[in-house]
């Protein structure tokens, strides 16, 4: 659960980012709107991690700090740029998602209410940015969001 809940600080993180260099007023309210619901993940998991006695990731703050400046600057990429992060970002987050659901013991029924909620959260987010004209990333850029992801699933599972 400390990584799902690093990958929420980075995730409302990303969405301020991009808010902040939005252009077009809708994007910004739809950034806005998906960072709320973020937040609402992060207390989720936050509180499953006391409930689980676990502790959150002490390179939260370098998530946040590494997240907002990567929100920030693809938002000044342009709204149909950072629209298409938003959209391969969440659906990494899906494959994520699934894949820990996979993992999870059956008998975990709050961690599994909390986890299914939150894909399908992360999905619609996805599928809005896609919808309002997120555009394709290129193959170097999903590459390079996949290693980071990574880097910081092992990071915080650790640290």
């Amino acid at each position: 659960m400390r990584v799902n809940h690093a990958g929420e600080v980075a995730a409302q993180a990303l969405y301020q980012g991009q808010a902040l260099t939005a252009k077009d007023p809708k994007v910004k309210s739809a950034m806005h709107e998906a960072a709320a619901e973020e937040i609402d993940h992060l207390a989720w998991c936050e509180e499953r991690l006391k409930e689980l006695q676990g502790r959150p990731s002490v390179l939260n703050p370098l998530w946040y700090i590494g997240s907002l400046s990567i929100g920030a600057l693809a938002g000044a990429l342009g709204d149909r740029a950072s629209l298409g992060f938003i959209a391969e970002t969440e659906k990494q987050v899906e494959s994520h998602l699934r894949d820990h659901l996979e993992r999870l013991s059956p008998r975990d029924l709050r961690s599994r209410a909390i986890l299914t909620q939150m894909t399908h959260d992360e999905m619609k987010h996805g599928a809005k940015a896609a919808s309002m004209g997120g555009k394709p990333l290129p193959f170097p850029i999903t590459w390079a969001m996949r290693a980071t992801s990574r880097l910081m699933t092992r990071g915080s599972y650790w640290i």
